[in-house]
Parts: structure tokens; C-alpha cells; sequence
């Protein structure tokens, strides 16, 4: 293993009294890792409570730990382990020291989880492989202590592993090892067991030492958040503590959310001969710009090539800790990083039991209160564009708590799984564009065509009859002398959006040439009806905004169940077959109009009744033809 390796730091999580403060107190006897005279002392302390030796009360400091024999807190301690030594983070296993819990493991980096082998596999041992896979731990050692009480049956053994890996399996965990043990007399904790022949696999110490460090913060892409700016002399100092990766004198950055950009002048500091030329990720720095854009609290530095992605709306799990329910549509506040700004819980998808060993928790109804201590994953939406890393892809960015009245009410991981970057929308490149103006007034085609121009946008569900709608409402509106004309949206897949793909990124990309499009349709005088999911509200909105033409949303509406049913096209059972990624409504959010122009609901009514509605709107909204 390489010497050089980084500091790792690993959780025990578990069940209480399933032995975990035990594995930890023989791991440190085992690696040399006690003081001078710990031993003694806990035997000293063993015998004044009439015990036998208690290994656990190496790491059981509280005096309430040890005359209750819980874990309440999360102790740290140090583990010399060639190779690089290890932290141990012995974390409660009580369901009332839940918070606790997650608190030792958000800043681990791997996990062991300790089953007991006579109780075997628990609701809380459930609940804490959960709450691992929660805070983003990916590899995992999974011991199996007190095998003496079983009489290091193999069999017992086997059923237990079995049915924890087919858990784990439903998670993106992987157990790198599933040892057998018996913490209190040492077997299979650094050396391998004679009572336990019939097992091969590696020691709980070699299992430690084959776990792979992640990446560091300084390997990170860089991120800045600025904290202060201050005025000195003629200066203007942005200061902040490096999050992650490195930045220089000449480095190039870009600030998010404002997109703004500027080139490193100097590195500030105190009584430094020569004042530092590089910074690198947990020192705090004051940096000076060659521009003299304007940056305040909140914004987030980072290097050009290796951005932040910006959204106004993002998935994320959270633990909920109030004691007041969490309810869609409430209003809380967002800190990430220096970041504050006002959200919106949108959507709640589903509140999950980290207790049921279903592997992913028992869904429960998303209608109901969400009460305290509950994990739930939902949509959260800003009003304005923030700047944010996935937590998978970045641990230490992609963390947030929220506020509701100066309480912290809970904290969440974010994930932008199923939407898209919005920085390419936000940061056009065209540069000195300058417009032609037309000789032709929308008022002179509407005097010629009998009717102005507009963009009437039917959005929903795939199935949920946009298309068929919008094609008979446009037969019938020719009929009668309309000038209009229908951009499906798989059609303009065929040719203009020939190019793009599927995914969020790219649906954007789709929705913004759409409406480009049916702008110029519809300012030559057309009604330009495009027929598409445009599943993002953000996508619909900048749509509106840019139309130079009366723009109308039409929500086509028809929940997931009635369009899957009818699945005219086999798109859904593709979906379900996995042949299809990121399809909206299975794999990829659909974001309802709030405010729609028009609701048609084709859930039980007939085409007719449909397109009659529409076609009743398009001309009280364009005019009637004379």
C-alpha cells in the first residue's frame, strides 16, 4: 500500500451493544495504538463495576457511556496502520443518538458496520447501512462479531452475510469484506482465528488497510466561496477559505452565479517576504483581480475549465429535523457555503424507512406529514441561479443545511440527476450582434393575415395527447384561413434537433431552439403550436421570455399512471426495461405549469371535448378570422 497514502477516516456504525466500542478498543491494543498504561486503567475500571475486562471502555469516555453501556457521542481516535494511519469514528448505534450518528459519518470516508451474529441483522442495522449510503459512504467493511455466541458456526455466519449483501446490493455500497469475529477475544481482528478456520478472506485490520483513500480536497476542482470583500487603500480584497484545489497569481476565475470573469493580480497576506504567489484548499486567502468587476458575499470562484453547475432547481435528500412537518410548497432558506439565499420545497418524491430491508426503505405516501427524523428526497427551487456541485461529485460542496426562523430544520445532500446545468443558457457567446430592424410591422402581417401572431406552447406528459391536439387544432384552423403551423417535438428531433441526445442538458438545448423557432414563426404572423414535453419549467419560462410574440402555455395534463397505460408509442415499457435513460416521468422530473394559460385534461375526456378547448382559446387569444 502506498506510504504516502492520505489520511482515512472510517465509521463504525451498528446496533447498540452489537460490539462496536469493543472492535475498537482490541483494534487499538492489536496496532499499538494505546498509550502507556490504558490497559491497565480499563482493567481498573472493569473491576471497580465487577466486569470482566471491557475493551469498550478504551473508547467509551463519558461517564454516562459506561454506566449505561452506550455510545452517546462520536469518539475520534487514531489507528497507526502501516501504510497511513486511520481515524476511527466510533458513532452511536442508538436510535435516540440517530443525529449523532450521521453527524461521525458525513465526514468519513468509508464505513464499518458491525452485526451482532446471535441477534443478526436489526432494524437499526438496516437503518445506519441507510443512513451510510445518505452521506454519500461507499465502501464497506462488515464485521460479524461475537461469533462465540454462536459457537463459530459457518452456517450462521453465511445466512447473515447473505442477506446483508443482497441489502446492500439495492444501495451503491460496496462491502469490500464481510469478516467474521469475536472482538472481545481477538479473533479475526488482526490475526486470522483458529476457531474460525473455515474462513479465508482477510483480518478486520487487512480489510482497514485495503480501503482506497478518496480524493483529497486539493485534488478537487477549485472552489472559493466568497466570504468578505474588503476595501484597503486602493484595493478591493475578495477573502474566503480555499474549499478545495489550488489557485495562483494569473489563474483565470469565474464567479457563480454572476458569470463574471477576472485574472488573479496578487495574493494578500501579512508580514509575508515575498507575499505567498499560491493558494491551496483549506487556507484562507484574500485575493486581488485584474478588473474591477463587481463580487460580493456568496459568490463561488472556481477555474474557468472546471466550473460549478448553476440551477435554479435541484434534487436533494435530506434529513428532516424539526419537530414541525415538512410539507410541499414551504418556504425556508438555503445556506450552502456563504450562500443564503430563499427556496422552495417544490416537490416532496418520497419519504423513505431506512428501517425497512427492502434496500431502498419503504416508500411511504408523499401526501402525508413528513415528521422528524424522517430521510426524504425532494425538489428544491431558488428564484435565482445558485452555483452548486452533486454531492457525488464533490463531498465537500455538495452539502447544505436549511433554516426556517433561524433554525436549522435540515440537512441534505444535492444531486442535479434529471436537470440540467443552466450556465450555457445563462451565458450566451455571441458578441458585437448587432440587429437588423425589419420593414414589415407584426401589425401589417396581422392587417394581411386577419390575425396576429403567437406561440401557443402545449406541454405534458409523453401520452398525454399533446400532439394528437395540436395537429387536429391546427387542420381545422387552416380550414378556416389561419395561417399556423405545429412544431412537434419529435419531429423537430428529425432535422433541426437532429444533434441533440436525451440528456438534461440536452432537452434544454431542445426547448431553446423550439421556442427560438416558433418566435420567428410567430413574428412572421404564424400561430406557431409546438407540441413537446418541455419537462423544466426554467426551459418553458425562457421560452416566454424570449418570444417577441403573445406566448400561451397550455398544460396538456394527464398524471404518469393514465399515460403510462395508453403508452402509444411503447416508450414507457422501454423505459421500465431500462432501454431507455433518462425518460420523463420514470427516470427524469416532469415540473407542471404552476400558472398554465390553459389546462386541458385528457385524463377521462374525450378528444373532442380537447381540441375544442383548445381551438375555442387559440381564437380568442389570436382573433377571429373575418
Amino acid at each position: 500500500m502506498d506510504a504516502r497514502r492520505p489520511l482515512l477516516r472510517v465509521v463504525l456504525a451498528g446496533h447498540v451493544d452489537h460490539g462496536k466500542s469493543t472492535l475498537v478498543g482490541r483494534l487499538l491494543h492489536a496496532t499499538g495504538s494505546l498509550p502507556d498504561g490504558k490497559v491497565e486503567a480499563v482493567a481498573q475500571v472493569s473491576s471497580r463495576r465487577g466486569r470482566a475486562f471491557e475493551w469498550a471502555f478504551v473508547t467509551d469516555a463519558l461517564q454516562a457511556e459506561r454506566d449505561q453501556g452506550v455510545t452517546i457521542d462520536a469518539s475520534h481516535i487514531k489507528l497507526r496502520a502501516p501504510g497511513g494511519d486511520i481515524v476511527l469514528v466510533d458513532a452511536p448505534g442508538h436510535r435516540e443518538f440517530i443525529r449523532n450518528m450521521i453527524t461521525g459519518a458525513a465526514t468519513s470516508d468509508a464505513a464499518v458496520l458491525v452485526i451482532d451474529a446471535l441477534e443478526g441483522i436489526q432494524e437499526q442495522s438496516y437503518r445506519h447501512g441507510f443512513l451510510l449510503d445518505f452521506v454519500g459512504i461507499r465502501q464497506l467493511v462488515v464485521v460479524v462479531n461475537k461469533m462465540d455466541l454462536v459457537a463459530f458456526e459457518q452456517a450462521r455466519f453465511e445466512t447473515i452475510r447473505a442477506a446483508l449483501l443482497e441489502y446492500l446490493g439495492a444501495l451503491d455500497i460496496r462491502a469490500t469484506a464481510v469478516v467474521p469475529v469475536s472482538a472481545r477475544d481477538g479473533d479475526n481482528i488482526a490475526a486470522a482465528s483458529a476457531n474460525m478456520a473455515w474462513y479465508r478472506g482477510p483480518t478486520v485490520l487487512e480489510a482497514l488497510r485495503a480501503l482506497s483513500a478518496p480524493a483529497q480536497p486539493i485534488d478537487l476542482p477549485l472552489r472559493l466561496p466568497i466570504q468578505a470583500v474588503y476595501k484597503f487603500d486602493d484595493r478591493r480584497i475578495l477573502a474566503g477559505t480555499v474549499l478545495s484545489g489550488r489557485l495562483a497569481i494569473g489563474d483565470k476565475l469565474l464567479f457563480s452565479p454572476s458569470n463574471k470573469t477576472a485574472t488573479i493580480k496578487s495574493i494578500e497576506a501579512w508580514n509575508t517576504d515575498p507575499p505567498p504567489r499560491e493558494a491551496v484548499a483549506g487556507q484562507p486567502v484574500g485575493i486581488t483581480l485584474d478588473l474591477p468587476i463587481f463580487i460580493e458575499r456568496g459568490e463561488l470562484a472556481s477555474h474557468v475549465a472546471r466550473a460549478p453547475a448553476e440551477t435554479t432547481a435541484f434534487r436533494a435528500r435530506l434529513f428532516w429535523l424539526s419537530a414541525e412537518p415538512l410539507r410541499a410548497g414551504q418556504d425556508l432558506t438555503l445556506y450552502h457555503l456563504t450562500t443564503r439565499v430563499p427556496v422552495t420545497v417544490q416537490t416532496i418524491e418520497r419519504v423513505r424507512d431506512p428501517g425497512a430491508p427492502d434496500g431502498l426503505g419503504a416508500v411511504a405516501g408523499v401526501h402525508g406529514p413528513v415528521g422528524q427524523d424522517s430521510i426524504v428526497d425532494v425538489v428544491i427551487r431558488a428564484r435565482d441561479l445558485i452555483a452548486l456541485d452533486a454531492y457525488t461529485d464533490h463531498r465537500f460542496a455538495g452539502r447544505f443545511v436549511l433554516v426556517d426562523r433561524e433554525r436549522v430544520v435540515a440537512g441534505g445532500l444535492m444531486s442535479m440527476k434529471g436537470f440540467a446545468d443552466q450556465r450555457p443558457t445563462a451565458t450566451p457567446k455571441s458578441v458585437h450582434i448587432y440587429q437588423s430592424k425589419a420593414h414589415i410591422s407584426p401589425a401589417m402581417r396581422a392587417a394581411r393575415n386577419g390575425h396576429g401572431g403567437a406561440v401557443i406552447w402545449l406541454t405534458g406528459l409523453s401520452g398525454a395527447g399533446k400532439s394528437t391536439i395540436a395537429h387536429e387544432v391546427e387542420q381545422r384552423l387552416f380550414e378556416r384561413g389561419y395561417q399556423v403551423y405545429v412544431l412537434d417535438g419529435d419531429n423537430v428531433r428529425t432535422t433541426l434537433n437532429a444533434d441533440l441526445g436525451f440528456s438534461p442538458e440536452d432537452r434544454t438545448e431542445n426547448v431553446r431552439r423550439l421556442g427560438a423557432a416558433a418566435s420567428l414563426f410567430a413574428e412572421a404572423g404564424f400561430i406557431a403550436m409546438v407540441a413537446a414535453i418541455s419537462p423544466y419549467a426554467d426551459d418553458r419560462a425562457r421560452a416566454r421570455a424570449a418570444s417577441r410574440a403573445p406566448f400561451h402555455e397550455i398544460w396538456v395534463k394527464a398524471d404518469i399512471a393514465v399515460c403510462e397505460q395508453r403508452d402509444p408509442k411503447g416508450l414507457y415499457k422501454l423505459a421500465r426495461a431500462g432501454e431507455i435513460k433518462n425518460f420523463t416521468g420514470v427516470a427524469a422530473p416532469y415540473e407542471a405549469p404552476a400558472a398554465p394559460d390553459l389546462v386541458i385534461d385528457t385524463t377521462d375526456q374525450e378528444i373532442e371535448r380537447s381540441v375544442a378547448s383548445l381551438l375555442d382559446y387559440v381564437s380568442g387569444a389570436v382573433g377571429t378570422r373575418v
